[in-house]
């Protein structure tokens, strides 16, 4: 490459990348991205009691440290190979699961999903306590594949499997929101090749997606569905928001459409939970 090659494209890559001020800001990984944001969400005298995270998090003695000097509660994924100190020893995070007697595991749901409850085998073991905080290793078991993952847990008391096994299934609403947010508000469709307006349309996006789930919990609170009907969620709002804000002369049967819809997915829902309990009896 040329002289004038290389300094073309090193004024090029400045013009696209981020404004001067921001420029000197040092890389960081997601762990120390985690400890700042979440420092400075309880500096400003907000209060969280959890903090739950995958596996990048919680490999991270440092974001730990950090969350334990706040006080703060969490359940972190970690690795199966991933090094945890019992009573008995020190062992790789999924060797304690062999061990768990039978009637140790208990069936818990992680959180509704979009098909029904999510039922596990789960089981809890005590930690080694090296600081004030209790620790507990949270484990999950498919019931149908047997596959399992480990969850490193710190609270300042000890806490019950139903509120570990809770916080654990928390995450799931953070990739759900990821996953709307990029339907239903094109997050994932700037097709732009500088910081700011890559900025501006992240901006924009969120917002929009803010307004939906707004909308949706002001609704469900003041106007219960009724029976037959399901909640409205964020992807019916949307729809009928563009069926009213655009001038449509089918805006009445778009309406009947949304009702109908919703009826029929309510239908769906009570057939599913029915064919699921069987199956878990």
């Amino acid at each position: 490459m040329s002289s004038i090659s290389r300094v073309r494209g090193h004024a090029s890559r400045t013009a696209a990348g981020p404004p001067a001020s921001q420029r000197t800001q040092p890389f960081a990984t997601k762990p120390e991205l985690a400890s700042r944001m979440i420092g400075r969400f309880l500096d400003a005298e907000h209060r969280v009691d959890w903090v739950t995270g995958d596996e990048v998090h919680g490999g991270n003695p440092r974001l730990r440290t950090v969350l334990e000097e706040h006080g703060v509660g969490f359940v972190l994924a970690v690795a199966s190979s991933a090094g945890v100190i019992t009573g008995a020893g020190k062992f790789r995070a999924d060797a304690p699961a062999a061990k768990v007697p039978k009637h140790a595991w208990q069936k818990l749901s992680a959180e509704a999903g979009a098909k029904g409850h999510r039922f596990y085998d789960w089981a809890v073991i005590d930690l080694a306590n090296s600081g004030p905080n209790h620790h507990q290793l949270l484990i999950r078991r498919n019931r149908t594949t047997g596959e399992r993952a480990s969850y490193h847990c710190s609270s300042p008391a000890p806490a019950p499997l139903a509120t570990l096994v809770h916080v654990a299934g928390s995450r799931g609403r953070v990739e759900e929101t990821f996953q709307s947010e990029k339907g239903l508000a094109g997050l994932d469709e700037h097709q732009v090749r500088r910081f700011t307006s890559w900025s501006r349309w992240d901006t924009l996006a969120m917002r929009a997606h803010a307004f939906l789930a707004v909308t949706r919990a002001a609704e469900h609170a003041r106007h219960p569905p009724p029976d037959g009907l399901v909640p409205l969620t964020c992807n019916e709002i949307q729809r009928l928001f563009t069926a009213l804000v655009e001038p449509a002369p089918d805006a009445v049967r778009r309406l009947r459409w949304s009702l109908w819809r919703r009826r029929h997915q309510a239908r769906s829902r009570i057939s599913h939970y029915h064919r699921q309990a069987a199956d878990q009896t």
